[in-house]
């Protein structure tokens, strides 16, 4: 039995703060008075042992792309990152593109001579965690540490599109040799968010398809990067730690791929993606996470009437770990009404 709801649990008793995703601002969350730790429930969700709401990942978790680590800094500002790689900040787009005219490798056959490997351990992270972290990770959180450029994009990234494709069909061999030795570097970087930042899942970028479709086929996945994602999410699971994969484009034809590449989570786009039938075919398998926008032109009730079919469309299998982001001034908490029907819904 679920304690009953208590509107007092929408009481605000304090807050977390956290440096702002991909070149956002601050964030600043408030701690509510809920029945049980947000962690707690998210690990209910997680292990399907009857949570008592279904989670709002902007403010039940911590999400940690920490700006210290080239990576990160690069894709949010421009900037080089841990490959050598030079990123150029776009305005329009608020975010970084690799710089037009750069190629970091000459060709993938060429790696090993041509690549430094950048030394994890030479970053202070534990000043880090102090310095930026301290206010919003906690031990009554849910951590998620994102890992941005998989196998796919740092490919690209480092040559260009259309040679990864060529490499993908063309340089087997190489790109395998590669690609183990990069899934060596995620790794440590994993180790790493479970050390300093005591993350409980990996949120790992690595889009895979346009508008319209997958950018390859599943054969060409299940033989060359299959096994080295197998490779990255066991280490995971070996630590105790989640990992979901965020994949934009139309990927529909990978859901059976990246559940057998031992992901636990997906995180797709909407608009092209058909997420009902992928949740009602493989959500006991793979959990969804997805930003959900409530926009100004959206009245209070509509955007109440949204969020409440959320929690009976494609969260009613409580696989969907959703975000919701909801812009411009309401005379109604969305966010509230969220959390009050789950609740409800999930016997409170």
């Amino acid at each position: 039995m679920h304690p009953p709801f208590d509107e007092r649990e929408l009481e605000v008793i304090g807050q977390y703060r956290l440096p702002g995703l991909y070149g956002g601002p601050d964030k600043v969350i408030p701690k509510f008075n809920r029945p049980i730790p947000p962690r707690e429930n998210i690990l209910r969700y997680l292990r399907r042992e009857d949570p008592l709401w279904m989670p709002d990942m902007r403010r039940d978790c911590a999400t940690v792309c920490p700006y210290v680590l080239p990576d990160a800094y690069a894709r949010a500002f421009g900037g080089t990152d841990c490959f050598g790689i030079q990123w150029t900040y776009e305005p329009n787009i608020r975010a970084a593109m690799v710089t037009p005219g750069t190629r970091r490798l000459s060709d993938i056959t060429r790696w090993e001579e041509e690549l430094d490997w950048f030394d994890l351990r030479t970053i202070d992270w534990q000043k880090d965690v102090e310095e930026h972290y301290a206010q919003g990770l906690s031990p009554d959180r849910f951590t998620t540490f994102v890992i941005l450029n998989g196998f796919f994009e740092r490919t690209a990234d480092l040559t260009s599109f259309e040679d990864a494709f060529c490499y993908l069909l063309e340089e087997p061999e190489a790109l395998t040799a590669f690609y183990d030795r990069l899934a060596e570097w995620h790794i440590e970087l994993i180790r790493i968010a479970r050390e300093f930042y005591h993350a409980d899942m990996i949120l790992l970028h690595d889009d895979m398809g346009s508008q319209k479709n997958a950018f390859f086929s599943s054969e060409l996945y299940r033989s060359l990067l299959l096994p080295q994602y197998r490779k990255v999410t066991d280490a995971a699971h070996a630590m105790g730690l989640y990992i979901s994969l965020h994949s934009c484009g139309n990927v529909g034809i990978h859901i059976p791929d990246f559940i057998d590449a031992g992901f636990d989570g997906w995180e797709g786009q909407d608009a092209v993606n058909d997420k009902q039938a992928i949740m009602d075919q493989y959500g006991d398998r793979l959990f969804q996470m997805n930003m959900n926008v409530i926009d100004p032109s959206v009245s209070d009730e509509e955007a109440v009437a949204r969020v409440r079919g959320l929690v009976d469309g494609l969260g009613r299998t409580r696989r969907l770990l959703p975000s919701l982001l909801v812009t411009g001034q309401r005379s109604v908490s969305v966010e509230d009404a969220f959390y009050r029907y789950s609740r409800l819904q999930y016997g409170g």
